[in-house]
């Protein structure tokens, strides 16, 4: 079972440190995606596991074999790493036609030209660009021209594809038929796909695994959903969800072995954690986040609130909610429009609303919050 393992790895440029002892697992056939915000290491790190970047220390493991190691000497040339790379930048043959463009890391490899052919076939088949191969770069689409890097990086069967930000130079729509397209390809080749993006959307709809950095360091590497309904810090909650969690800054203190009652500037509610208890000191300060969707209008509610603004798209409408001195962003789905100013019920459901320290930005516990 091929497992790709970095430990301890950090990467300095002069004085600047890209990534800062980093520990990351990947297992076989994961599809993992390094998300995070420009210069968080994520690139970097992309690289160190091809081989274009040389960490400055910590050991690189593919398939049991270091790849990599600061201490033993050890730094294997990407060619020798059985990995695919794919950039943002397609990097196609000019004045190669797409069969050509697929077929050309065979030709280095000597393959006989009828089983060439063959797996040329097989992948134009695979990427639906059948009908393509006799064109050139310039005659294709955007997308199209994605599709033929993608098929002549999985020409030679690497069993690892690593991929920069690929979908960055579509468009919107194209860009969503290519994820479904990817996320299809990865089950078809059973390959490890690793996935550089800042796009949250993209690493929520294709991965298995998210790892989520800032400024070079680990804040949580878990499933989506993981990391959408109990993210680990208050980075991690409002970078990822659109419209983003909202936040509310308070006083927390424990009202008897599993509530937390908290007062913030004009609302007062209830904490109640989905497992396990939560202990906290008298009065300490706490943030409390909210996803959009957990705030609902119903008049089974007694706390009322204002449209500051509402943004009906057709599927569902994005409202700003007025509620004493806090706006709230809320998603109300289906069609609905709001008159600004009018006047609505409010009450907060789920049950992974996030309790966090204000001090270390620490995930407390997930659970369900109440109005009082």
């Amino acid at each position: 079972m091929l497992k790709i393992v970095l430990e301890n790895i950090t990467k300095a440029f002069g004085k600047a440190i890209a990534v800062k002892n980093f520990n990351l697992a990947i297992e076989d056939g994961d599809f993992v995606t390094l998300l995070g915000p420009s210069g968080c290491g994520k690139t970097t790190t992309l690289r160190m596991i091809a081989g274009l970047e040389t960490p400055t220390e910590g050991t690189i493991t593919i398939d049991g074999k270091k790849v990599f190691s600061s201490k033993e000497s050890i730094d294997i040339s990407p060619d020798k790493r059985d990995v695919g790379l794919i950039f943002q930048n397609y990097a196609l043959w000019p004045h190669m036609t797409v069969e050509q463009n697929i077929g050309f890391g065979l030709e280095n490899l000597k393959w006989p030209k009828d089983k060439i052919a063959s797996r040329v076939k097989e992948l134009l088949a695979m990427l639906k660009i059948e009908g393509y191969q006799k064109r050139y770069p310039a005659e294709l689409s955007g997308g199209q021209q994605q599709r033929v890097a993608i098929a002549r990086t999985l020409a030679t069967g690497p069993r690892v594809l690593l991929m920069d930000e690929p979908l960055s130079n579509l468009d919107a729509k194209l860009r969503t038929e290519m994820r479904a397209e990817l996320k299809r390809l990865h089950k078809e080749t059973g390959a490890t796909f690793i996935y550089v993006t800042h796009d949250q959307l993209e690493a929520m709809t294709l991965s298995t695994k998210v790892c989520l950095l800032k400024d070079g360091e680990l804040q949580q590497y878990e499933s989506p959903l993981a990391v959408y309904h109990e993210p680990a810090n208050t980075f991690v909650a409002n970078f990822v969800g659109s419209p983003a969690m909202n936040f509310l800054l308070g006083q927390g203190q424990n009202i008897n072995l599993d509530q937390v009652k908290i007062e913030t500037d004009g609302l007062d509610m209830i904490f109640t954690p989905v497992s396990g208890s939560v202990s906290i000191r008298p009065h300490q300060e706490v943030i409390v986040g909210i996803r959009p969707e957990y705030i609902a209008i119903t008049q089974e509610s007694s706390v009322q609130a204002s449209i500051y603004s509402a943004l009906p798209s057709g599927m569902e409408t994005i409202l700003k909610l007025q509620v004493g001195n806090h706006i709230l962003s809320s998603v109300v789905f289906g069609y609905m429009d709001y008159q600004l100013d009018s006047k609505v019920n409010i009450k907060f459901t789920g049950d992974h609303c996030a309790l966090f320290d204000k001090a270390s930005g620490n995930n407390i516990a997930t659970g369900i919050l109440e109005l009082i």
